[in-house]
């Protein structure tokens, strides 16, 4: 049987700002590959580099040498137009802020992606609202940000991450801005993805939320000095 390309394969990245004596070098090195289904959280102290590794892995931020291959796609050969639409198609952000458009409904929300590629407003809803139903909030629909918790915020924002059936889903902090029974909440939802075979690599400084995915990678200095396998801790782990 034929292998199956990885959803991500990170060759020898690195990411240099400035120059000379004051250059600072925030990926010195990185290489890595995520399959698809893999459940992969990225921890390191501030400045070890994780915020410039998902930069790059969301095509936000280009590389100062190395090869970063998406879906099979190699992202470094993409023109700007390019790069919007892998970024819209392939992949699902989730972020620490939520990042909802206030007075504005939740599923007009969940929907925002596909509007961006042409999607007739009768199919926009459709799949907006499977992928509310998918995060447990279809009752919710109707609902603006400001009448939602915390933890539904996000999970309304995991749904629009994955209204586009995204190759990779990105999360940045996720829970960094809920209590503990929202975090729940959220990272069930996260087991839930895993389970039904999402890609989903998450960035976290949080030992509990990293505890739930089934790979932890450790940065150091712009280095991975650890990537493992992991028993996991979520409600699908055997």
């Amino acid at each position: 049987m034929r292998a199956t390309r990885p959803v991500l394969d990170v060759r020898d990245l690195t990411k240099v700002y400035g120059e000379g004596e004051t250059a600072v070098r925030a990926l010195d090195g990185v290489s890595l590959r995520a399959d698809r289904g893999d459940y992969v959280a990225v921890m390191g102290p501030s400045g070890s580099g994780k915020s410039t590794l998902l930069n790059i892995l969301g095509c936000l931020d280009a590389p100062t040498s190395g090869t970063y291959l998406l879906d099979g796609v190699d992202v470094g050969r993409l023109g700007d137009s390019q790069l919007a639409l892998v970024r819209n198609r392939l992949i699902g952000f989730v972020f620490q802020a939520f990042n909802l458009i206030p007075r504005t409904s939740a599923v007009a929300n969940v929907e925002l992606p596909l509007t961006y590629c042409g999607m007739r407003a009768a199919e926009r809803r459709r799949r907006a609202m499977f992928a509310l139903d998918v995060v447990g909030l279809a009752n919710r629909a109707d609902h603006e940000p400001n009448r939602l918790s915390g933890g539904q915020q996000q999970r309304v924002a995991i749904a629009r991450a994955l209204v586009t059936e995204p190759a990779l889903l990105l999360a940045d902090e996720p829970t960094g801005n809920l209590d503990s029974h929202a975090t729940e909440e959220v990272l069930s939802v996260f087991d839930d993805l895993h389970a039904v075979g999402r890609t989903i690599v998450l960035i976290t400084h949080e030992a509990d939320v990293g505890a739930r995915a089934d790979r932890l990678i450790r940065l150091l200095d712009g280095r991975i000095v650890a990537d493992v396998r992991q028993h996991r801790l979520g409600r699908h782990a055997a």
